[in-house]
């Protein structure tokens, strides 16, 4: 597939000095578009070694006005990074709406490399590569352009390049921390990108194969088909996109037909004061020890907690964080989105919290707002709703296979439940904050509320994150079982050795002193 890239294209220097100053001027004023339209650009640079892809981004830097792109570079882990799961990276440098992110290597360099060292088998280079397209489609779908690009150049140029390279003790090349292996076994690297570009190759984020051999060539060809990427998704009309999620079915309208997942709850279960007193103080205790058994072993835990308004999440929180260590926890209460969280994909923001290895996260409210009162309110499209099924299972999936123990409740109370809890804290000074018009107006929207929960439980209680159904209406069960919850899962999962967070393989997630190279799989 790479012959197209090794045919000799060139182009003079008279030939380039008078496109580049058109090129340049058209780039700046796709750039502002970019900015009144919101659109955020993911641009990855990737290719053979030599090839001269610092010399490409520094030019679309000179090109492009610098106040509105950043660009990373991905060729170490900080130790922040190793300790969280491996896409956390990337969402860090997810641009702004508006913005551009320029990516060295991005998310392929990693499978790149491993499956060229041998570190991982065909078969699970191609599920990291399957769970690259969803993440690109995902973020696709929410608005950004991704523009791919893979330099090339044949052996014989690219060892007269390095030759050429060596000499200069300046050039950026030589100056770089560490160089890689791969132009000394060329037709195997170029097997494996082969493989990695036919598989991720798709109609929303294709590979844009650019001939390296000569540099104003390659500039220019970069620089036209980044400005036709812009140009073609600024152009395309605001339409509502297909969706291909399952649609929820038509029910009868009898109220037996109706019934969800949260009409089954037993909420009458109930637990006498003194047992409470004594079970609390048993499972504060081992909740504490289990938070420093997962620290030594370096096992995060995120505790995500969701419910109806005045539940009762932020009891049960507060009873767990008086159990541990605060060094070792952060609480996120999430509310409505920032201007800053407006502008990133809506997992950004939850992205930004995943602890290092060791720690705890606990979310008041989550992710799932998306497919609640988001839902519910309007605040997201039937598209964008209806898709976040998917994108959450994937993003919880990720959290679990780097080694997270991840713990999901859904607090409920009856109705009539939440009406007593609400006139107390009318009524109570110190509890007045707890209420607002938002919590009397939601209760116009209990039904819908009730659908959207049965809806999203049937859709993300997976085998790798399952949810926990809370009977709340009597405080002290609740608490008490979700602590129960915690201990019960934490107990578990501490036994079992999975991959740790630090130092895993994207392909087949596992360790990468433990990986022993496929015999002549290559």
């Amino acid at each position: 597939m790479f012959e197209a890239t090794k045919v000799g294209r060139s182009v003079s220097k008279e030939d380039y000095k008078e496109q580049q100053e058109e090129l340049r001027t058209q780039l700046l004023a796709a750039q502002r578009d970019l900015r009144a339209f919101n659109v955020p650009v993911i641009v990855l640079v990737s290719g053979v070694e030599a090839a001269g892809k610092g010399e490409v981004i520094n030019r679309l830097n000179e090109w492009l006005d610098a106040r509105g792109v950043q660009t990373f570079a991905f060729w170490d882990e900080s130790d922040e990074e190793r300790e969280r799961p491996r896409y956390w990276r990337f969402w860090r440098s997810m641009p702004p709406r508006g913005e551009i992110s320029i990516l060295f290597g991005g998310w392929y360099q990693t499978p790149i490399e491993h499956r060229f060292k041998g570190h991982c088998t065909d078969a699970e280079l191609d599920g990291e590569l399957n769970r690259i397209v969803d993440f690109e489609r995902m973020l696709i779908q929410d608005g950004a352009l991704i523009v791919k690009f893979w330099f090339h150049m044949s052996e014989t140029d690219q060892k007269a390049r390095l030759k050429e390279l060596s000499r200069d003790d300046k050039s950026r090349w030589k100056m770089l921390p560490e160089k890689s292996k791969f132009s000394e076994h060329y037709a195997a690297f170029e097997q494996v990108a082969e493989r990695v570009i036919l598989h991720t190759d798709r109609g929303v984020s294709p590979w844009y194969l650019i001939e390296a051999g000569d540099r104003r060539y390659r500039d220019l060809t970069v620089g036209k088909t980044l400005l036709h990427s812009i140009r073609s998704r600024l152009s395309e009309a605001t339409t509502e996109e297909q969706n291909n999620s399952l649609v929820s079915p038509d029910l009868p309208s009898s109220a037996s037909a109706q019934i969800t997942l949260l009409d089954q709850l037993d909420l009458s279960l109930a637990i006498p004061r003194d047992d409470y007193k004594t079970e609390l103080k048993r499972l504060q205790t081992e909740i504490n020890e289990l938070a420093w058994t997962a620290y030594n072993k370096k096992r995060s835990t995120v505790l995500m907690f969701e419910g109806v308004d005045a539940g009762g999440k932020g009891g049960a929180i507060r009873r767990i964080t008086s159990s541990i260590d605060a060094r070792l926890y952060r609480a996120i209460p999430v509310a409505a989105p920032t201007d800053e969280e407006k502008a990133h994909h809506y997992l950004w923001r939850f992205w930004r919290h995943i602890p290092r290895a060791g720690y705890i996260t606990l979310y008041d409210r989550s992710w799932y707002g998306r497919v609640l009162v988001e839902r519910v309110e309007g605040f997201a499209g039937d598209a964008e709703w209806r898709r976040a099924y998917s994108e959450i299972n994937r993003f919880e999936e990720q959290l679990v296979d780097s080694g997270v123990i991840l713990i999901k409740f859904w607090l409920h109370i009856s109705q009539d439940e939440q009406l007593k809890r609400f006139k107390d804290r009318e009524n109570v000074p110190y509890k007045r904050y707890k209420i607002t018009e938002d919590d009397w107006r939601n209760r116009e929207k209990w039904p819908h509320y009730k659908e959207a929960v049965n809806e999203m439980v049937a859709r993300t209680s997976t085998k790798h994150a399952a949810w926990t159904l809370v009977e709340g209406n009597d405080k002290p069960y609740a608490r008490i079982k979700v602590m129960r919850t915690i201990c019960d899962t934490l107990t578990e999962a501490l036994k079992r050795d999975p991959t740790p967070t630090t130092g895993y393989v994207p392909c087949g997630d596992k360790r990468i002193e433990d990986v022993k190279k496929p015999n002549g799989n290559h």
